[in-house]
């Protein structure tokens, strides 16, 4: 058994250490509040087979992405058996240590690096400088807190929009500058490894060869896959990887695998056909590894954020209660569900139109929406009925996006049949592009979620 230490090259490249010189005075000191007493982590290799280990320890990830630090999120992903969470930036970082501090979880930080999505110029050597001054000085301020357990330097550098909305070639200059944090963080920081979070694009495995030749020294490549999950071990054995890997993004379908309205809506499966269908994509890839070189896994995201819709990639909704994402991962975690398993929703019609068939409405227009939905315990749903208007502007990467507004609406009583719900409204009198969300609470802290899609045109008056 060996630690396993990947080849490394010289500090800084030639066309930074000018500038890098220059700007040096910049880096701040580090908080002399911060601990000290870091965690000894190790990526170990036997006859072959990669492990992580922390303090000398075996440690396997349960782990999940987690962008803010709000003591629920936290005190459900412990109840479930999770043992990590990692980051994308470093604005709250205190207090996302600290809470993992107090819940003995371990924190995959991070970096703030920029990409050339963002409108980051990587051509720009002064820029460059500065933002390598700014990431290893917090690479300073924290390689000594205990629950650090490694750096991802950056979220997904392969991944770049050109203005006619296709994929992008990006800057090769963008691994040198990751090479360069990479070397700094082997010299100043001998207890945790790095990595890059690759987007699983139709280029991957050139953006990985690529990457490595510039920044040969990184510890391990970490993966980023959501429908394509089952084409990972392809990747890694068409890669002959020298090193091992980590999968940092992992979940539902994403909104660019699935089909979409013929106005060019993407259309959301119900929770419970995710939970399922995430499971059947994590067989033979993360529960079952045949490459022998998996050291962890994250699934995303554990919590709630708007992107295409409120309730695409989060784990729970806004007033925080869980998916049937939650109760699969604590299973797989725990080997057991929870004690009382949240309700799933399957499928969802307007009129008995599904998603699929673009469905087009006149203001006015009396519908009735269901929603197929069951719970394992057959306890009481109560529904709540919401319409919103669809998304202005449609962030890319998983950047920013504003939710959009709720139309008010009123709905019927709802009706409870066998294994379904559903209600009557009238549309509203505004055309325009709408989204009818479903939200079945149990009282006890789960939800099933399902929406729909539709178009309200004009009525003309000829």
């Amino acid at each position: 058994m060996r630690k396993y230490t990947p080849n490394r090259r010289s500090l800084y490249s030639p066309s930074l250490t000018l500038a890098i010189g220059l700007l040096l005075p910049l880096l701040t000191t580090a908080d002399t509040n911060t601990p000290t007493t870091a965690s000894k982590v190790e990526i170990i290799s036997t006859d072959g087979l990669y492990s992580l280990s922390v303090n000398g320890q075996p440690f396997n990830v349960k782990g999940v992405g987690m962008g803010f630090a709000r003591a629920r999120d936290i005190d459900s992903l412990v109840a479930a058996g999770g043992n990590a969470f990692r980051t994308w930036e470093t604005d709250r970082l205190d207090e996302q240590l600290a809470t993992a501090v107090a819940s003995e979880l371990m924190v995959l930080v991070g970096l703030d690096v920029k990409k050339e999505l963002q409108g980051f110029d990587y051509n720009d050597a002064a820029a460059v400088a500065r933002q390598f001054n700014k990431v290893t000085a917090t690479v300073d301020k924290y390689k000594n807190h205990p629950n650090v357990l490694g750096w991802i330097i950056v979220n997904e550098p392969n991944l770049m929009i050109g203005s006619d909305g296709q994929a992008a070639p990006v800057n090769a200059k963008v691994y040198n500058a990751i090479g360069d944090i990479v070397e700094y963080i082997h010299k100043h920081d001998s207890n945790h490894p790095a990595t890059i979070a690759f987007a699983f694009t139709a280029s991957l495995a050139e953006d990985i060869k690529t990457a490595l030749a510039r920044a040969p020294a990184l510890d391990f490549i970490s993966l980023q896959a959501y429908g394509a999950l089952p084409a990972i071990p392809d990747v890694i054995q068409q890669l002959s990887l020298d090193r091992p890997f980590m999968v940092t993004e992992y979940g539902p379908l994403g909104h660019w695998e699935m089909p979409s309205t013929d106005w060019g809506r993407e259309i959301e499966e119900p929770s419970g056909v995710k939970a399922t269908g995430m499971v059947e994509r994590m067989q033979g890839t993360l529960l079952n590894d045949a490459s022998g070189k998996l050291i962890g896994s994250f699934a995303f995201l554990w919590g709630q954020k708007q992107e295409r819709t409120p309730t695409w990639y989060g784990m729970f909704v806004a007033s925080g209660e869980r998916t049937a994402m939650v109760d699969e991962l604590t299973r797989i975690w725990t080997g057991e569900y929870p004690e009382n398993r949240v309700p799933s929703a399957w499928r969802i019609t307007l009129d008995n139109k599904q998603p699929t068939d673009s469905i087009r409405l006149t203001p006015g227009q009396q519908v009735t929406v269901r929603v197929d939905v069951d719970d394992p315990e057959n306890d009481p749903l109560d529904v709540r009925w919401q319409l919103m208007t669809e998304v202005v502007t449609r962030s890319q990467g998983g950047h920013i996006e504003l939710e959009p507004a709720s139309v008010p609406l009123t709905f019927e009583p709802t009706e409870h049949g066998k294994g379904y719900v559903s209600t009557k409204t009238i549309a509203p009198d505004e055309p325009g592009e709408y989204r009818l969300f479903a939200y079945a609470t149990d009282n006890q802290g789960g939800v099933a979620t399902a929406n729909i899609p539709f178009l309200l045109e004009a009525v003309m008056d000829w």
